[in-house]
């Protein structure tokens, strides 16, 4: 047992960690609210998306998504058409400042972006499917649910942390200077995922 949490610690950190769509969001979203309650749509949005992918992918019913031609190519279509969009929303939005009442995003808006970033970004799934989906064929019973819930765990113990950590960023940027830069950068990432995945579709 004590080798599923310690490996779904591991493996979990391990995929979350590197600078991604969804990272870049909910870290964004941290920095642009006045209070974090405000970007907490969007913390869970992307939390519970996640935690539906693993569990998919431990059940092995989403290798489908990876053996079907066409839903395949349709995920492709749908994650780039939202990540341009979604990357064109931050870059024209104005950066409020600590003292401004009102959120950035909508909870509305955040909610749709990152179940888009969480559900039709390729990358994030295959890495879902193909790393966590994979690496639970070696556990049984009682096992593969510690590695499953310590994956999932680690995923809202990471939004949380990452959003917190862009309100602490934002809280320090009374001008909105740094966060004007966030926003902008966050918005290039974005965009520069969204043609990786429009070129892998030519």
């Amino acid at each position: 047992m004590w080798e599923a949490l310690i490996y779904g610690l591991v493996l979990a950190f391990g995929l979350i960690l590197p600078l991604g769509v969804q990272n870049v969001f909910i870290f964004s979203q941290g920095a642009a609210h006045p209070k974090l309650r405000h970007a907490l749509p969007g913390v869970i949005t992307a939390s519970i998306c996640d935690t539906v992918l693993i569990l998919l992918a431990v059940a092995g019913v989403s290798l489908i998504v990876l053996t079907v031609f066409w839903l395949k190519l349709l995920l492709y279509i749908i994650g780039a058409l939202f990540m341009v969009y979604m990357g064109w929303s931050i870059w024209r939005s104005r950066p409020e400042l600590p003292s401004d009442g009102e959120a950035r995003l909508t909870a509305g808006k955040q909610i749709v972006f990152a179940a888009s970033v969480s559900l039709f970004n390729p990358h994030a799934i295959i890495d879902i499917i193909g790393v966590i989906g994979t690496s639970s064929l070696r556990f049984e019973g009682l096992e593969k649910g510690v590695f499953a819930a310590t994956t999932i765990g680690v995923s809202w113990i990471w939004f949380f942390g990452l959003s917190w950590a862009g309100r602490l960023i934002g809280g320090l940027d009374p001008s909105g200077q740094i966060l004007r830069h966030i926003k902008r950068l966050s918005a290039i990432i974005i965009w520069v995922m969204a043609g990786y995945i429009i070129i892998q579709l030519i």
